[in-house]
């Protein structure tokens, strides 16, 4: 039974507010720059005008440093060669999926190696408060106000085929996903009340840490991400070194950076000008996620503004009949953009392995054709926009389907959610790719930034 925002924050102090500019000051002169690995371009969605790469070459790295923002997204590199020192960030997703504790050891590890230092703390926030993810009392929630709020550990996305989980409570989390090497009472948790009222307290909890040792906060909003980020900023200034595994907005809050307003029809028309999808009449959108999200965002597209649908069939493409398959969605999507905007969606029954290997294989078949599906469109009917829906789906579409190297987030194309990219070189450029996350909006999202792409 979901709890209402009311009754989860009963006996809390109230938020303090505190400004971007703040936590910015609070940098004073560190030069440092984040880069944030992302293992899907869902994690851009909370930040502006900052660059971002899919790939990892020197060259490209060192164009990202150089364009002097305080945060790279890529999807080590370039810093001795540009003199600036790197901090790493690994992007989770706010509902507890992904690689963890994997990816942020690996980088301690990396971090110890390369400059023999070792790593005192991970912190771990997954909370989105736009997509209506929070964490209060340790347990992390996925739900919204309206509706109410769910402990993750009972929702669909604790159920995922890949990176299912079982615990809702962040430490008790930490210890599932390393089964067991780091128990839950080795993590350090950083009560919502301390956060809003003992600054002091919280900066002596961070420099507490050690070997590696697991951080979770609470966070309801932007105003604790920012107080936390200035208790980062003085544990990092006496000597404290961390990793971050954090969801989308904890980079914005980071760095300082003000809640970006979404992008209108203007600031879309001067990304077309002069490129190749500047006079295009009909957009691409390709939808590969099969959360229930993303199957309600759809049928209301689908209702509002009936546009052409495709479908790529899995069973299909999974089968001798794929070539032939692909064929005739590709012939058709060009036809009908001349017209319109067009919908790919991969078919909505999810089709699952023996195990999670066997799942996996199967997902990556699927990416090749809707990457494939993209690549032929392109060459043949570049098309007004791309909208890429869902994690793995945006990730390929960008690197793969669009072969985009180096692009800017310029900003949300809703409130705090879905980013757009402005792609600064390749065949894709100047035409504005979307990135979607499958589990984020309510029912009218996707038709309304249809809506505001076919203007």
């Amino acid at each position: 039974m979901p709890i209402s925002f009311e009754d989860l924050l009963v006996g809390y102090p109230p938020t303090a507010e505190i400004s971007a500019a703040q936590v910015a000051a609070a940098a004073g002169s560190d030069r440092r720059v984040f880069v944030v690995l992302d293992d899907d371009p869902t994690g851009t969605q909370s930040v502006a005008d900052l660059p971002v790469l899919t790939d990892w070459s020197v060259e490209s790295m060192q164009w990202a440093l150089s364009q002097e923002r305080p945060a790279v997204y890529v999807m080590t590199a370039a810093s001795e060669r540009t003199g600036i020192r790197v901090d790493f960030v690994s992007r989770s997703d706010s509902t507890l999926r992904g690689h963890f504790p994997l990816e942020p050891q690996v980088l301690a590890q990396c971090i110890a190696e390369h400059d023999g230092e070792r790593v005192d703390g991970i912190v771990i926030v997954p909370a989105f408060g736009d997509a209506g993810r929070i964490t209060v009392g340790g347990i992390h929630y996925a739900g919204s106000m309206a509706d109410g709020f769910t402990a993750c550990g009972e929702t669909e996305f604790a159920r995922d085929a890949t990176f299912g989980y079982r615990s809702s409570r962040l430490a008790e989390w930490v210890e599932e996903k390393s089964e067991g090497a780091i128990p839950a009472s080795a993590v350090i948790e950083i009560p919502l009340g301390e956060l809003r009222t003992d600054l002091d307290a919280v900066v002596a909890r961070l420099r507490s840490a050690s070997d590696e040792q697991p951080i979770v906060p609470d966070i309801v909003d932007e105003y604790d991400l920012r107080r936390f980020s200035l208790a980062l900023q003085q544990a990092e200034d006496a000597g404290s070194r961390f990793i971050y595994r954090v969801g989308p907005p904890f980079v914005r809050a980071r760095i300082g950076q003000d809640v970006h307003p979404p992008l209108e029809s203007e600031d879309l028309a001067a990304i077309r000008k002069g490129g190749l999808a500047e006079d295009a009449v009909g957009g691409l959108i390709m939808v590969g996620s099969h959360v229930q999200q993303t199957t309600r965002q759809l049928e209301a597209l689908r209702a509002l503004r009936e546009p052409v649908e495709l479908e790529i069939d899995v069973r299909t493409v999974l089968s001798e009949g794929r070539d032939a398959h692909l064929d005739e969605i590709v012939e058709q999507a060009v036809a009908q953009l001349a017209k319109g905007n067009v919908v790919v969606r991969t078919s909505r029954t999810l089709v699952t392995g023996s195990d999670a290997a066997d799942s996996l294989a199967i997902a990556r078949a699927v990416s090749d054709a809707v990457v494939e599906v993209v690549q032929r469109v392109l060459v043949a009917s570049p098309p007004r926009f791309v909208i890429a829906k869902g994690g793995i789906t945006s990730s390929d579409v960008a690197a793969r389907g669009l072969s985009m190297t180096k692009a800017f987030v310029r900003g949300p194309m809703l409130p705090g959610i879905v980013s757009l990219w402005e792609p600064v070189e390749g065949p894709a450029r100047g035409i504005p790719y979307i990135v979607f996350a499958g589990n984020v909006g309510d029912q009218n999202s996707l038709a309304e930034v249809v809506d505001k792409l076919s203007r």
